[in-house]
């Protein structure tokens, strides 16, 4: 007589990587963002005047060597690099709630408790725009073959009144959105994680694909954020960084302590475990 054996629930596993946050969570981030920014605003500003300094330097370089044709896949990869370029602000934001002094030279030579291994991180990301301006290039190929680029002048009459203009928008927005999506999952609290905790490149960017999968509604309104923030920048001729960058910056330290901090996902974890043992 064959017995069959009782069939037994899988255990609960506990949600590591998840902290129910909402949407609205975002907008918490970005209030404590500017309470960062205000306090000791001297250095914030400093660190974005700096940012808009740089970001001018090359956007004259693109034209002084007659590369505009990459200017606006330059831009766009300029998100991609957000998040490694801001380190400086997470710094000040963690010397804060440490109650450590804040000094603008602390803010711009940092010195991440990972090392070296924010340095793989930060080519990986570089290697990533790099890809998306050579993939921008080759979509306006595919589109317009081998006619030279109109220039600034005449490239959005060409964009936005033809067919063929319309369809490499589209066909440009969506490869865009893939590498942007993809930047800023790696990105999003690796770098703030290689900052304060001694981790290799490939966990901290392992860890932050999966908190961003986990908690997408709160991680989605906040990049929804920083796009329009970004496009505000964009629209006073990027002399909007010198504020939006730093309230950015000090926005997305907390959006790692509320989401990515290991000691929070320990809690998190602690938590679940005990209610899966209830």
């Amino acid at each position: 007589m064959t017995i069959i054996p009782a069939v037994i629930p899988p255990t609960p596993r506990p949600r590591v990587w998840s902290r129910d946050l909402p949407a609205g969570a975002a907008l918490a981030w970005l209030a404590a963002g500017w309470r960062d920014l205000t306090i000791q605003p001297f250095a914030s500003l400093s660190y974005g005047l700096l940012v808009f300094l740089v970001s001018i330097g090359v956007v004259v370089g693109l034209f002084a060597f007659g590369l505009d044709y990459i200017l606006f896949p330059a831009l766009a990869g300029f998100m991609v690099l957000g998040p490694l370029v801001a380190i400086g602000l997470y710094e000040k934001s963690r010397r804060l709630a440490a109650g450590e002094p804040v000094r603008l030279r602390a803010m711009i030579l940092v010195q991440p408790r990972s090392g070296g291994q924010i340095l793989f991180t930060g080519v990986l990301l570089c290697l990533l725009m790099l890809l998306w301006m050579r993939a921008a290039v080759i979509i306006y190929a595919l589109f317009f073959g081998l006619r030279p680029f109109p220039g600034l002048d005449h490239i959005a009459p060409m964009l936005f009144t033809t067919p063929v203009g319309w369809a490499m928008l589209v066909t440009g927005g969506v490869v865009g959105a893939l590498f942007a999506a993809f930047g800023f999952a790696i990105s999003a609290f690796s770098i703030p994680m290689l900052l304060s905790e001694r981790v290799d490149a490939l966990t901290a960017m392992g860890t932050s694909v999966a908190l961003v999968w986990n908690n997408l509604a709160a991680m989605l309104a906040w990049g929804a954020i920083v796009l329009a923030l970004f496009l505000v920048a964009l629209g006073t001729g990027l002399v909007g960084l010198i504020v939006i960058f730093p309230l950015l910056g000090h926005g997305s330290w907390h959006a790692y302590r509320a989401i990515g901090c290991p000691r929070a996902a320990r809690a998190g974890g602690a938590v679940a475990a005990q209610a899966a043992a209830r």
